[in-house]
C-alpha cells in the first residue's frame, strides 16, 4: 500500500471518527470516560517555528472541542527546553490528565516522561516528532521524504550548476529525530551528485545560529565555490538567506514548513522552494487518536494503518502523510487554497510587484 494511499486512509478514518464521536459522546463503550471527564494534556515545543502557536495549537483543541466539547485542555510550550517540557509532563499527569498529545523538544530525553505517563496509566500521542519510550500512537508526515523532495528541488534548481562548486547543508536540531530523517532523505537524493563543502546541525532550530554557520561557511568556502543550501526548514532558512544576501550571493536555497516569511523570499527568488506538511489533517488525527484513547477505545486501522519505530526501538502504530513541495509556481495552489495564508496576507506592499509577476493577485 502506498504512503498516500495510507495518507487517504488514514484522513477518511479520521472524519469517520470524528462523526462518530460527535454523534455517540463519550459513553458508547463500557468503562469509557464521559466526555466532561475528558483531560488532555497538549505540549508543544516551541514557539520560534511559527506555526505552533498559529496552526498546530488551534487546530488541535479546535478538534478537540468538536470531538468532545466538555473536554478539558492543558496547553503547555517548552520554549525548546527540555527540562521544562519533562516538568510540563510531570505536572500534567499531576492535573490528572487522561491522554498527552506531545511534540518532543527531545525525543530522547523526554523517554523517561513517557515512561512516567505509561505508568500512571496515561497514553501518549507522539505528535509530529517520535518521542522514544512505551508511545500509544505516532502522527506525522513522511520525514524521510521531506528530505528525498527537498533535494529533489535543490538538485533540479542547480541544473548544470551542480558539478561546478559546492553546497552547504543545514540539518536541523539533532535533538529532533524528524531532522535525521530529513538529512538522510536529502543525502540519498545528493551524495554522489553534489559536492559537499560544509554541513551543520543546528541547535533547538536556531535561525541566528544557522545565520552564524552560513557566514562561517562562506568565510570558509569563499563565496564563488557556493552553488546552493540545503536548508532543513525556513527558520533555518531565514538566517541563512540573511547571511546570502550579506555576502552578494544567490544561490538556490530550500525549506520546509511553509512560513509566510518563506513564501515572501520565493516571491522574491532568495529562497527557492518550501515543503508544506498541511497542519489541520495532522492536527485533527491527533485530536481524533487523543480522543478516543481518553474514551478507552482501541484506534482502528484505518486510523493508524502503519507503524513507525523509534529510536528506543517501540514499533508504534501511525499515520504518516504525505508532504508537498511549494516553488513559485504553485503558490495559489497550495498554501492559499488550503487556507494557511491569504493572497493579502502574503501580497503586502513590499512584495505586490513580485505576487504580480507569479500571477497572484
Amino acid at each position: 500500500m502506498t504512503r498516500i494511499l495510507r495518507a487517504a486512509i488514514a484522513l477518511a478514518g479520521a472524519a469517520a471518527l470524528s462523526l462518530g464521536a460527535v454523534s455517540c459522546g463519550g459513553g458508547g463503550d463500557s468503562g469509557s470516560a464521559q466526555q466532561d471527564d475528558i483531560k488532555i494534556g497538549l505540549l508543544l515545543p516551541e514557539s520560534k517555528t511559527t506555526r505552533y502557536e498559529k496552526f498546530d495549537r488551534p487546530y488541535i483543541e479546535e478538534k478537540i472541542r468538536e470531538l468532545a466539547p466538555g473536554a478539558q485542555i492543558d496547553y503547555y510550550n517548552a520554549a525548546e527546553s527540555a527540562t521544562t517540557q519533562q516538568q510540563q509532563v510531570s505536572t500534567a499527569l499531576a492535573k490528572g490528565d487522561q491522554v498527552l498529545i506531545l511534540d518532543a523538544v527531545d525525543s530522547k530525553s523526554i523517554q523517561s516522561s513517557v515512561q512516567k505517563a505509561r505508568d500512571a496509566g496515561v497514553k501518549v500521542v507522539a505528535y509530529d516528532r517520535l518521542a522514544q519510550g512505551p508511545v500509544d500512537a505516532y502522527v506525522s508526515y513522511d520525514n524521510f521524504k521531506v528530505g528525498e523532495l527537498q533535494g529533489q528541488a535543490l538538485l533540479k534548481a542547480l541544473g548544470d550548476k551542480a558539478d561546478s562548486g559546492q553546497i552547504v547543508m543545514h540539518n536541523g536540531s539533532p535533538t529532533d529525530p524528524n531532522a535525521a530523517e530529513f538529512k538522510a532523505g536529502a543525502h540519498s537524493v545528493l551524495d554522489g551528485k553534489v559536492k559537499i563543502g560544509k554541513e551543520y546541525d543546528t541547535p533547538n532550530w536556531d535561525p541566528n545560529n544557522a545565520n552564524q554557520q552560513m557566514s562561517g561557511a562562506i568565510s570558509a568556502l569563499g563565496k564563488d565555490s557556493i552553488v546552493g543550501v540545503y536548508s532543513a526548514n525556513d527558520g533555518l532558512a531565514a538566517g541563512i538567506a540573511t547571511a546570502l544576501k550579506a555576502s552578494g550571493i544567490s544561490v538556490p536555497l530550500t525549506g520546509q514548513d511553509a512560513q509566510l516569511d518563506a513564501i515572501q523570499r520565493i516571491l522574491l527568488g532568495t529562497q527557492t522552494i518550501t515543503v508544506m506538511k498541511p497542519y489541520k489533517p495532522e492536527a485533527d488525527i491527533a485530536a481524533t487518536m487523543a480522543v478516543n484513547l481518553a474514551e478507552g477505545k482501541e484506534l482502528p486501522e484505518s486510523l493508524v494503518p502503519t507503524t513507525a519505530k523509534s529510536g528506543s526501538g517501540q514499533e508504534v502504530p501511525a499515520s504518516l502523510l504525505t508532504p508537498i513541495v511549494v516553488d513559485k509556481n504553485n503558490i495559489n495552489d497550495t498554501v492559499v487554497k488550503d487556507g494557511l495564508y491569504t493572497v493579502s496576507e502574503i501580497c503586502t506592499p513590499a512584495y505586490a510587484a513580485a505576487c504580480a509577476e507569479a500571477g497572484l493577485e
